[in-house]
């Protein structure tokens, strides 16, 4: 049993980076207690999987992040379904609602972000609304479009969560329509070549994607729902969700006086401005060395990868964030990997492989640097423009874009 003098750190989120600070700081020494709050009830499990496998098959138990049993063997208490209310940063507590202030020595803040909900007139009297952030909000869809006998599904917005929840709506039997306000999906964060892939493979498989559409009201007529865009056009719906966008917690570090900037702002070593509170993941505004430019990312990678920078500097160890991010998507038989940031680029050269369908890349370039790499159902793509963005290789343009030009690490000097 720990004693009560010894030292406590607090974890605020328990999702992918409050679950790993907390196996990190074991990992990295830390003996004292580690406590993890978190409002959702469920044993902390995967996020990706909720618009892709967890939809179609709703099993939660197959996607935990971890055994219950490796919290109780690494002595790490989960306080779940526990709303932490405020942060006491002279008396070093958290308050919780409806418990006894509990003292911390070190505490990570881990909050992540939840689902924007625009202003559409009559949002509030929808029917079957839902947005997709939980594993609550991934089965009450399933349950909604199981007890739907039409199975209409309209989703607004056209970003990956919308993506991918469309492809598994799809699997599952229902009639899909996204509804985009920009004049092509992915429009924040990919080429209008990747765009108009993703729209044509959702075409084939039978998905309706419309873009400019900005909505602008939805009225409940009893058994399902009117959406109304600003063209005048309309889409009825059984079953809405909301994919355009989140907001970042961020309430309980404004309140506590930390820097607030795009998100809550911390220094290389995933620490705020008080030097006894850290804060990692989707909630954050860090500075990326190798792009040189503060950044807030929604990536499970750079949740990991700060929750270790957090652990490693409670422990007492000067480790500093210096990562090229990257993410996934998975969409039917397409696996899309991104590595890098593509923010600032000016050229975006398409390779297309000649031995495999739906195989290709883009390749994004500042003049010649190299920034990020789209990986469609190219694994060697993704491995080798990992390599040389971290390198920062100078690269033979008119040689990448030639796919008799064979993938290798030397092909394009």
């Amino acid at each position: 049993m720990q004693e009560s003098t010894a030292k406590v750190c607090i974890i605020i989120g328990a999702s992918h980076a409050g679950v790993s600070c907390a196996f990190n700081l074991r990992k990295e020494g830390w003996d004292g207690q580690i406590i993890l709050y978190d409002t959702d009830p469920n044993t902390p499990y995967h996020k990706p999987p909720l618009s892709k496998s967890y939809i179609v098959d709703g099993d939660l138990n197959s996607n935990l992040l971890k055994p219950i049993e490796s919290y109780q063997k690494e002595n790490i208490t989960l306080k779940l379904g526990k709303k932490v209310t405020a942060i006491h940063r002279t008396k070093k507590t958290i308050s919780i609602e409806n418990e006894e202030d509990q003292k911390y020595d070190k505490l990570v803040i881990a909050t992540g972000a939840r689902p924007f909900i625009p202003t559409i007139s009559g949002i509030e009297t929808a029917k079957n609304l839902f947005a997709m952030r939980t594993a609550n909000d991934a089965m009450e869809i399933k349950k909604a479009i199981d007890t739907s006998t039409k199975k209409r599904v309209v989703i607004i917005g056209g970003g990956y969560i919308g993506l991918e929840t469309a492809a598994s709506l799809k699997k599952i039997g229902a009639a899909v329509t996204v509804l985009e306000r920009e004049s092509r999906v992915l429009a924040r964060v990919t080429a209008p070549v990747m765009s108009d892939f993703f729209i044509d493979l959702h075409q084939q498989n039978n998905v309706e994607i419309l873009t400019q559409k900005n909505v602008i009201s939805i009225k409940n007529d009893g058994n399902f729902n009117s959406v109304l865009c600003d063209d005048k056009t309309s889409f009825e719906a059984d079953v809405i969700i909301i994919g355009v966008g989140i907001s970042v917690n961020t309430e309980l570090a404004a309140a506590a006086m930390l820097n607030i900037k795009n998100g809550i702002a911390v220094n290389q070593f995933a620490q705020t401005n008080d030097k006894n509170i850290y804060a990692i993941g989707d909630c954050t505004y860090h500075f990326n060395p190798h792009y040189n430019y503060f950044t807030r990312l929604e990536s499970v990678q750079n949740a990991v990868d700060q929750s270790k920078i957090a652990a490693s500097n409670i422990c007492g160890k000067d480790v500093i964030y210096d990562t090229i991010p990257w993410f996934w998507s998975d969409q039917y038989d397409v696996k899309l990997q991104m590595v890098g940031l593509s923010k600032g680029y000016n050229k975006a050269l398409l390779r297309k492989e000649t031995d495999q369908n739906k195989s290709f890349s883009v390749w994004y370039f500042k003049d010649e640097e190299l920034l990020a790499v789209d990986a469609v159902n190219n694994g060697k793509a993704y491995v080798l423009g990992s390599r040389f963005i971290k390198e920062r290789q100078k690269i033979n343009q008119t040689k990448l874009v030639d796919s008799e030009v064979p993938l290798k690490p030397t092909s394009f000097l």
